[in-house]
């Protein structure tokens, strides 16, 4: 069996396509303008690379975008002070602080002072508690980028047995919430789990998002399984000269591939979800601020 490639690249790029449409409504029906304003402390490369991202992303769909670059020697209390103005600003809707900080600032203290009706990243402990009864708004960027590849690829997720390898706040423990709302039969798993090869061979669909480069290898996926991999691992590549790094994911691609039924590649699978699925994300928010129902094609 050759896996179907589920094409993340592509799909983000429908995807941006139809959050454009949604922007020019809101602003031609009700006057509406979505903002996001980012916020980034310090000077780190690959955070800087990500923000520019964003900015124009924001920028080409038709919103407002705001960044805010701090000095790495930015105080806490500036932070807080910055976040407390846009969480009054009308004209933004989404509020996006950078992670990592800096070690003088405390990032859990930044994140639970962003507005829960701006919180684009869902990290604030209000964001959480919607997610896990099922109220409205917008949920993590990256499992809700996981979920719109599952359904575009599978259709009706009910009765499938999904194991999420991988426990995290950002990745593990949402997508688990998302996946048991559409009906599934979800499995928590991570690094220490028991005899988790045979645990990932009973999945339907496999989550990995544990970290580890290609963890998960060829023999632990049943055959047509449908496999999502979020890990990001940057390794050494002296085969392409000094100092030179690929990407790999937390599955063994090449093996997986011989027999799961569809995979996302590392890169081009998941990782141009997330900042699509930002941009959705402050479309939901502005259209819950004003009243308005949110699109249904941009939401979990």
């Amino acid at each position: 069996m050759t896996a179907r490639i589920i094409d993340g690249k592509s799909f983000a790029e429908g995807l941006r396509g139809r959050i454009a449409g949604h922007v020019e409504r809101m602003k031609t029906e009700h006057g509406i303008t979505p903002g996001l304003a980012v916020v980034i402390v310090g000077h780190d490369p690959g955070s800087q690379v990500y923000v520019a991202q964003k900015a124009r992303q924001t920028v080409e769909v038709g919103m407002h975008s705001e960044k805010y670059e701090l000095p790495e020697t930015a105080s806490e209390a500036e932070v807080l002070a910055l976040v407390e103005k846009l969480n009054a600003d009308p004209a933004i809707h989404g509020i996006l602080v950078q992670l990592p900080v800096p070690p003088q600032i405390d990032a859990k203290k930044i994140i639970e002072t962003i507005s829960p009706d701006k919180d684009v990243d869902c990290f604030t402990p209000a964001s959480v508690g919607k997610l896990v009864i099922g109220l409205p708004g917008p949920v993590s960027c990256t499992p809700l980028g996981c979920l719109m590849l599952l359904r575009d690829t599978l259709g009706d997720l009910a009765g499938l047995h999904a194991v999420v390898v991988g426990r995290s706040n950002l990745v593990g423990k949402p997508i688990a919430q998302l996946l048991l709302r559409e009906n599934c039969t979800v499995t928590m798993a991570h690094s220490r789990t028991k005899d988790l090869p045979d645990i990932v061979r009973q999945a339907d669909i496999v989550i990995a998002a544990v970290g580890r480069p290609e963890m998960i290898r060829g023999d632990w996926i049943k055959p047509g399984a449908t496999v999502i991999d979020v890990g990001i691992n940057r390794i050494d590549a002296p085969e392409r000269g000094e100092g030179k790094t690929r990407l790999l994911g937390d599955v063994a691609y090449a093996e997986a591939a011989e027999v799961a039924g569809a995979i996302t590649p590392v890169p081009g699978g998941v990782g141009p979800m997330t900042i699509a699925c930002l941009l959705a994300n402050t479309i939901t928010t502005a259209s819950l601020i004003n009243g308005l129902v949110p699109p249904s094609d941009l939401t979990a």
